[in-house]
Parts: C-alpha cells; structure tokens; sequence
C-alpha cells in the first residue's frame, strides 16, 4: 500500500461522511447562473469526457444535479427485445458476476457479502440462492439513471439507513463489508412467469457525495427509509426508469432463477444491452 492510499483510508475513517454527502447534495440542487453552468459543466465534461450527442440537451441545465442526472435522447440506448433476456440497468462497469452461493453469500472483489444484508431481508434473500448477481460501478462521466432489467411489475422498494464510504478502489480494499455499510435502496420486480426471470432485485448503493436517491412510485426528494409495498404492483416496462443516482455511485443486481447464464463479460457496458437469459438453450 503506497504512503498516499494509507493517507487516504485513514482520511476516510475521520471524515464526516453523511455531513459531506448532505452539503455535497444542497449544492449540486442549488440553481446557478448562465454563466456559471457553462463554466462548471464545461470543465467537468472535458474532466470526465462527457458524450452530449446522445443526452436530450447539450446545455441550459438549472443545476449540477439537473446536468448530472440529464436524460438521454430516445434511441440512445436500444433494448434488447427478448422478453427471457435480462438487460443490463445502467451504464458503467460489469464485475463480480457470479452465482448466489449457498449460505446466500455473494462474492464481490473475492469478498463474501450477505444478500440478507444487500437487499435488507432475509426471507427476500432466501429467493435468490443458487440465483445470480452482479455490480455494476457507475463512473462519473456515465449516466445516472437506473432502469429496469425486465419487464414486470414493482412490489416492493425498500429504503436502508446506512453511511456514505466511496464506493471506489480505496473503499473497497479499506472498508470492510463497504456495500452493506452503505445506504441502499433495493427494489424488487415480479417478471412474468413464463419470462422464467422469477424475481429481480436492483440495489442501488449510495456512496460519499451521493446526496440523494429517488424511486419510481415513490413522490418524495429522496426515499424515505423503510420498506414501501405496492399494492397492486406498479407496472413496468424492460427499459423503464426506476431510479436515479443523485450524485453516483453502484447497483447490485440479484436474479432468482437458477436455469440463467449470463451474456455479457465483465468490462464496460451500457443500460439496455443484453446481461443474462433465462433457460439452457442458445439465443
């Protein structure tokens, strides 16, 4: 471990987290001048390398939070159409994909999590043994809202207290269990049953300067903690928007079914493209 990465880890254990986040999320809502939008996205978009030609607008947001959480342009991102396909929920990075193992612990990075922890159940994580999971890292350059990997309907989202490491490469190796540690916000999509999906659980993870998350069907500036039942389910599309990342951070995905395998190799990817199918067979 270098000089600078021991500095930083112990900068971490000091650093009033939810303080931070809390500031961090009054300013990117704070609405800014002409002058000063251009300027700050103007840097951050040279800094990150941000694509304007597939967002809905190149310029005029009110806010950080507005260009942060900015909307793409109908087409950006097709979805694949196959109905016993799980697609991928958000763009960013593709790791840990792997199965649920029995005890229902997940690896991530070689490091067993507890789904009763990840999704804030136990008889919810009971579902997803000998199922599958994967992370998906959001970058700040990527794209900050959250859609749904099928289509089905939402039963149930679940808001959990927790505190704010960064969900990064120094978080991970310095701060034990960092995904249960963290807020998070997991909701639960019923697919149809001859998709042969079972069950779908998106966890989105919040993370330092990760200020806020909202959820469709909740009305509320960031989900209030607790466990929200809809009752019927809230119908959705595959592709539909679920949630955003106010400020970013990472989404654990869980699948039930058991007779899946995934599509798609860890490395970069985009919401909409294919993840996993259900059944043995070839596409």
């Amino acid at each position: 471990m270098s000089a600078l990465t021991f500095a930083a880890a112990q900068l971490l254990r000091v650093l009033p987290r939810a303080g931070v986040s809390r500031v961090m999320g009054k300013l990117a809502d704070h609405s800014w001048s002409p002058p000063v939008g251009r300027a700050v996205v103007g840097l951050y978009s040279r800094v990150y390398d941000i694509r304007f030609d597939e967002c809905v607008k190149a310029e005029g947001w009110s806010s950080f939070d507005e260009f942060f959480t900015r909307t793409l342009r109908d087409g950006a991102r097709p979805i694949d159409p196959d109905a016993r396909v799980v697609v991928s929920p958000a763009d960013g990075r593709l790791d840990s994909v792997g199965p649920v193992e029995s005890g229902r612990r997940f690896m991530v990075k070689g490091r067993p999590y507890s789904v009763d922890e990840l999704v804030g159940d136990p008889h919810e994580a009971a579902r997803y043994e000998g199922g599958g999971g994967c992370v998906i890292y959001l970058s700040p350059r990527d794209y900050h809202r959250v859609h749904a990997p099928a289509g089905g309907v939402i039963r149930q989202i679940r808001s959990l207290p927790g505190d704010y490491y960064p969900v990064n490469a120094i978080g991970m190796k310095h701060v034990p269990n960092l995904f249960v540690r963290n807020r998070r916000v997991a909701i639960a999509i019923d697919t149809p049953p001859e998709s042969g999906l079972g069950r779908i659980t998106a966890v989105m993870v919040a993370a330092i300067v990760v200020g806020r998350i909202t959820a469709a069907g909740i009305d509320a500036r960031d989900v209030p903690l607790g466990v929200h039942t809809f009752e019927p389910g809230l119908p959705i599309e595959r592709g539909d928007e679920i949630g955003i990342f106010h400020l970013g951070s990472t989404v654990v995905l869980f699948l039930e079914s058991s007779a899946f395998r995934f599509l798609a190799s860890e490395g970069p990817i985009l919401y909409g493209q294919a993840l996993s199918r259900s059944g043995a067979g070839s596409r």
